[in-house]
């Protein structure tokens, strides 16, 4: 298995190299030569998701990991889940269901792709003997799953942006009460997509890279959208795929998580709706109704996670739909430095046949939040109920719909009680949350001032 940068100035990797890489040298994002093809998606029916995730996965390793190795890290990933589903549906309307990611240590989806990350970087670390130099930025639930996944290792240093005031209570906290040496919280001035920039440039100073041996685990991290592929196989098996079309929305920012839909669906998922579903930050929903992709002003929202104007998993998306042609990526990435691009009218056709959107207001959220609570009990965090209410913007008879929710509600308890007076409780394992003494460190939005950092706090 090869991987290839979208901007096709990189070196080619295998699944490893390309992990451990993060982003490609050439400012591009990795991904699979070729998707594979599920031969036998029935197949997965009832079965433990490890083993429907062994069955997904496994085709894009290579030979970067042995079988025996892959099980014993989607072991160790999911054990701690707090659902022997791990991923649970339950049905808010016929037609109508919602795929509970939520249930990992840090009540988030992105538990998902990290727990299984830090597993494969264990195993790849060890082989090796290296030390890596772990940095990512987070809108608010990249940082506390990566902090959670990679806390304490001892070939690891973990530093995690977060843009200051910007992030609710609980994930602050999530990111700020671990007490292990090796992880550190930055609180950067500015917002999510000034802590992505910031990234990317650490990652395009080769030398600093090299020398800091630097690793990413956002979702330009191809192993994370990998790992989200499994549960839409998951879902859809449970509601009659292969046999049947099913839709999906995702409540999503950064594109990560609807763009793992539609690798499932180029693997032979039927799917027929990915549901592009955003807040007051609609440049999404604006690209792919209009075709102008243009950066705007990003607005602090109750949806956090969703505060983002350059997503980055878009390029992927682009990169299929110009047929792979790198060089007109590399011209829309440039284009995107002063503001933004059109996309072309072939490429935008091929996005619209797999993707459709939505947004809603503020308003519309708290609505949204007291609207499923009334009519199906369910109380959803104000990502999860964006997600549900443009899915029923899009339901079609006789095909199911799956929303994901993507957080706990307790993750945003402001919110969810300025919605419906009620305010969600911690899972008892993280309950003295608020006890717990934070650690965290204020930082400029300065790539210099943050690479003096990293190499005054990261273990030689």
């Amino acid at each position: 298995m090869r991987y290839i940068s979208t901007r096709g100035q990189a070196p080619v990797l295998n699944f490893e190299q390309a992990m451990l890489t993060g982003l490609a040298r050439d400012g591009g994002l990795y991904l699979p030569e070729t998707i594979p093809q599920m031969d036998d998606i029935a197949a997965l029916e009832s079965l433990p998701y490890e083993q429907a995730a062994l069955r997904v996965i496994r085709p894009f390793l290579g030979d970067s990991f042995t079988e025996a190795e892959l099980v014993q890290a989607l072991d160790a990933a999911y054990r701690g889940f707090g659902h022997a589903a791990r991923a649970p549906l339950r049905q808010l309307a016929p037609g109508h269901h919602l795929l509970e990611l939520f249930h990992g240590p840090t009540l988030a989806f992105k538990d998902f792709a990290m727990q299984l990350i830090g597993q494969l970087f264990q195993i790849a670390l060890q082989r090796s003997g290296q030390r890596i130099t772990i940095v990512g930025a987070t809108s608010g639930d990249t940082g506390s799953a990566a902090i959670e996944a990679f806390r304490g290792l001892p070939n690891v240093d973990v530093f995690i942006l977060f843009p200051h005031g910007r992030v609710s209570e609980v994930q602050r906290r999530q990111m700020t009460t671990p007490a292990d040496a090796n992880v550190h919280a930055l609180a950067m001035d500015g917002h999510f997509d000034d802590c992505q920039a910031r990234l990317k440039d650490l990652f395009n100073d080769h030398d600093f890279r090299d020398r800091v041996g630097l690793a990413g685990v956002n979702s330009i991290n191809w192993a994370r959208v990998l790992a989200q592929v499994v549960y839409y196989f998951t879902a859809a098996v449970s509601l009659g795929a292969p046999h049947r079309a099913v839709d999906f929305s995702v409540p999503t920012g950064n594109f990560g998580d609807v763009l793992a839909g539609l690798v499932a669906k180029r693997m032979g998922l039927p799917v027929g709706q990915l549901v592009v579903a955003t807040n007051q930050n609609d440049i999404l929903h604006r690209a792919l109704t209009t075709g102008d992709y243009r950066v705007g002003q990003v607005e602090p929202s109750i949806s956090p996670s969703m505060d983002i104007q350059v997503s980055s998993n878009f390029e992927r998306a682009l990169f299929w739909a110009y047929d792979g042609d790198a060089g007109a990526i590399r011209q829309l990435m440039a284009d995107l430095k002063t503001g933004g691009f059109s996309i072309s009218q072939g490429a935008l056709q091929a996005l619209r046949e797999d993707f459709v959107s939505g947004r809603l207001s503020e308003d519309e959220t708290l609505e949204a939040i007291r609207r499923f609570r009334d009519e199906t009990g369910e109380i959803l965090c104000p990502h999860s109920a964006i997600g549900a209410a443009v899915a029923t913007r899009h339901l079609r008879p006789g095909v199911p719909m799956v929303t994901l929710a993507t957080a706990h509600p307790a993750k945003f308890p402001d919110a969810v009680e300025r919605a419906i007076g009620i305010r969600p409780a911690l899972p008892p394992h993280m309950a003295g949350l608020f006890d717990l003494p934070e650690r965290q460190t204020r930082i400029e939005n300065d790539a210099a001032a943050l690479k003096s950092l990293i190499l005054e706090r990261r273990t030689a």
